[in-house]
């Protein structure tokens, strides 16, 4: 949970670099709230309509996911500085079919060990040379 609330922390700071850690524990635990966003909707019958079918999801899970945007982007830039790859690379994910891949390339890949242009290692000491 600390990758979480490390993210909610630097809301929206895209300077610097997020671990590998920070990423997938942001990405876990925004998941589990969004599903229980959902299920919280679908309890208390907030669900939103469309042409009378339920869409699963209502006001709760809408405001969630709008207060989420900027920690989610924010995190992504972060990662990719941890690789050493620029912001620009964020927009790769729009690239039908390879985009997303390639991102979760990107996310799993292991950090730039010594200090680069978007500044030292996270969570991690720079080593002696």
């Amino acid at each position: 949970m600390s990758g979480y609330v490390a993210c909610i922390r630097k809301y929206a700071v895209f300077a610097g670099r997020s671990s590998r850690r920070e990423y997938w524990m942001f990405t876990l635990f925004n998941f589990l709230f969004f599903l229980v966003a959902a299920v919280l909707d679908n309890l208390f019958g907030s669900t939103l309509k469309a042409g009378g079918a339920s869409l699963g999801y209502g006001l709760l899970y809408l405001l969630y996911a709008l207060f989420m945007v900027l920690p989610a982007i924010s995190v992504v830039v972060r990662r990719l500085h941890d690789v050493g790859k620029s912001d620009a690379y964020s927009f790769v994910v729009l690239i039908p079919l390879v985009g997303p891949v390639w991102i979760l390339v990107l996310m799993c890949m292991e950090n730039d060990p010594l200090s680069n242009v978007y500044g030292p290692p996270s969570n991690s000491t720079v080593p002696s040379l």
